[in-house]
């Protein structure tokens, strides 16, 4: 039997969608008064982003001081360090997930991204909003500093009370 949460998210979105497809990555360049625009994108974010859809986000991403900044709902937390940011992040991103939103904004020392998530967990429908501040450090090109604002993880039944409530 059906919950009517699943019920109202499939007839939403079709029984395998959670948001709509992505058809291209925004890109979005970035202007400070005096300079050129940045629209180069850095190779470390694409890293970052690929062990994001895998699920498998490993400390060779980042240098070795590197520090997170996370806002999540109801908290605020800070962790130091190639391994302590990778640690964190393994239990964010365990499982392979869809990009079903994604903008890149390229900044002089880093990118500001921001996604929505998607993903399966037990056979139920997820879906994540985050927005990353990310710094690459020039002389290594790993992620130096990521400063993440996520809006928490939504189940199927989450993602269907939103959807209700935007009509």
């Amino acid at each position: 039997m059906q919950s009517p949460a699943d019920a109202v998210a499939g007839r939403l979105q079709g029984w395998q969608r959670i948001v709509g497809p992505m058809d291209t990555t925004h890109i979005t360049s970035h202007v400070r008064a005096g300079s050129e625009p940045v629209d180069s994108l850095h190779p470390a974010v694409d890293r970052f982003l690929a062990a994001v859809k895998v699920g498998e986000l490993t400390e060779d991403l980042y240098t070795t001081d590197a520090t997170l900044d996370a806002t999540v709902p109801g908290w605020r937390f800070h962790r130091h360090g190639a391994i302590a940011v990778s640690a964190e992040y393994a239990g964010w991103f365990n499982t392979q997930g869809t990009f079903e939103e994604l903008e890149r904004v390229p900044v002089a020392d880093g990118e500001i991204i921001t996604y929505v998530l998607t993903w399966e967990e037990h056979g139920v429908p997820h879906a994540a909003h985050h927005s990353h501040r990310i710094v690459v450090d020039q002389a290594t090109g790993r992620i130096a500093a990521d400063r993440v604002f996520c809006g928490g993880r939504w189940n199927a039944e989450l993602l269907a009370s939103m959807a209700e409530a935007g009509r």
